[in-house]
């Protein structure tokens, strides 16, 4: 039983809920909600930040500047079939995405989903928990001190995860809710 193996599976909880958390929206331009968008580039699927350059103008507008100004097309509608839910706008060499501000209402049920994504990521740390203890119950050639105080290790490190997606979750609630 490694409890260094079971930190890093955590710790792999954790890096997925960020993932997840930078796609929200929080009225500002972000550039890394276009994460995960794929373009058919010569007939392969390309992300786009590989094909182009991303920048935030005026903080409310994104702006993409494609390296090969024959895929402008091309990126429009890989925006528009994504799940961003923001029309892009091609004036024939870059194509804008302007954020809209933000309604109140928009605003709670970010703090919703934040709140479901921060709960899949404790389940998961559970899971990883029970996991664990199996393991270690499983394992009849510990002491049963010695399984006691690994299970009380893995307790720890479980309290310790817990509370970190609690932090991130607050911090990205917090700033979803700044206007």
């Amino acid at each position: 039983m490694d409890i260094k193996a079971v930190e890093e599976r955590m710790n792999k909880s954790i890096s997925s809920l960020e993932a997840n958390l930078t796609k929200v929206r929080t009225g500002r331009a972000n550039p890394q909600i276009l994460d995960g968008i794929e373009v058919d580039y010569y007939g392969s699927p390309t992300p786009l930040n590989q094909i182009a350059s991303i920048s935030v103008q005026e903080g409310k507008t994104l702006c993409i500047k494609p390296y090969d100004a024959s895929s402008l097309k091309d990126i429009e509608k890989a925006i528009n079939t994504s799940d961003i839910g923001l029309p892009p706008v091609n004036d024939g060499t870059v194509v804008r995405i302007t954020i809209p501000a933000l309604t109140e209402e928009t605003r709670k049920g970010f703090c919703k989903d934040i709140s479901k994504m921060a709960e899949e990521a404790k389940v998961s740390v559970r899971n990883i928990r029970r996991d664990a203890n199996d393991e270690v119950k499983k394992d009849k050639s510990l002491p049963e001190d010695q399984a006691k105080s690994l299970q009380d290790d893995i307790q720890k490190l479980t309290d310790k995860f817990i509370e970190k997606i609690d932090t991130v979750a607050k911090a990205k609630e917090k700033e979803v809710m700044t206007i």
